[in-house]
């Protein structure tokens, strides 16, 4: 991988994590293009340092939201801030025990099988339909919803299942408000990249990367900054309602990853 892969694969990673259109797809996608044969254990640093920069978007167009929590936590009050950071420590639970339990499982599914990631991707599409079909409301999400919408992000590990699409669908055939759910599913994964990352750190598997320093910078920032522009934009196109689109850009990306799968 050279500079301008690295720069490449930090723009999709910071895109895709965002739109519903699955971050973990389309870098398996986008390696398999750019031809990098390198094994998961390998490029884990780059990949850390990915989700590292979208999560730092997130905080960065969240800002004042996550202001909002921290100040309301420091109270030690049961207030509004306290329910929701609780909300947010359920969600994560069936994605903790996925990772603790199945971690070796499940990276053996990011090892270029481009045909498994296109029919996870047409999961993707149809997620991404019904919810787009579904009504507008002023719910928020309780403490049931974030426990439900925690097993769809643990699903959502897999290659080709949207992590967005899928948390944001299912918050929304739950009943609860496009914005409201589109800023829960993006606040709810900062936790847990900040877990992944500081059990990467703890376990010394970062040290095993040969990923050179140059690309490791570029890739963070490209992510950072398309992580920006799409958080940004997918806030809108949820509030309005675009989600159809998504669906159908998955569904053709899922059969054409099928079909090239399986005549290479």
């Amino acid at each position: 991988m050279n500079e301008f892969d690295a720069a490449i694969l930090g723009i999709i990673q910071g895109l895709t994590e965002f739109l519903p259109v699955s971050s973990s797809g389309h870098l398996e996608l986008g390696k398999a293009i750019l031809g990098d044969t390198s094994l998961p254990e390998e490029s884990l640093l780059f990949t850390v340092l990915l989700h590292f920069a979208t999560a730092l978007s997130t905080i960065v167009v969240f800002r004042k939201d996550v202001a909002e929590i921290l100040r309301g936590l420091l109270q030690f009050k049961w207030n509004e801030e306290t329910k929701f950071s609780l909300k947010i420590v359920i969600s994560m639970i069936p994605a903790v025990l996925i990772g603790v339990f199945f971690e070796e499982e499940l990276e053996s599914l990011f090892g270029g099988n481009i045909i498994f990631v296109g029919f996870m991707l047409i999961i993707t599409a149809l997620l991404l339909w019904l919810a787009d079909k579904a009504k507008n409301t002023d719910k928020k999400v309780n403490y049931s919803n974030a426990f439900v919408i925690g097993i769809s992000q643990a699903i959502a590990i897999l290659p080709g299942i949207s992590r967005s699409g899928a948390t944001i669908s299912t918050s929304v055939l739950l009943g609860n408000d496009k914005t409201k759910a589109a800023r829960f599913s993006f606040l709810m994964v900062v936790p847990l990249i900040f877990g992944k990352i500081a059990k990467d750190l703890l376990d010394g598997n970062l040290l095993e990367s040969t990923t050179p320093a140059p690309q490791l910078i570029i890739g963070f920032v490209a992510a950072f900054i398309a992580g920006l522009a799409a958080c940004t934009w997918m806030i809108s196109i949820v509030r309005k309602s675009k989600l159809g689109y998504f669906a159908i850009y998955c569904f053709i990306v899922g059969i054409a990853a099928i079909l090239i799968g399986y005549y290479n």
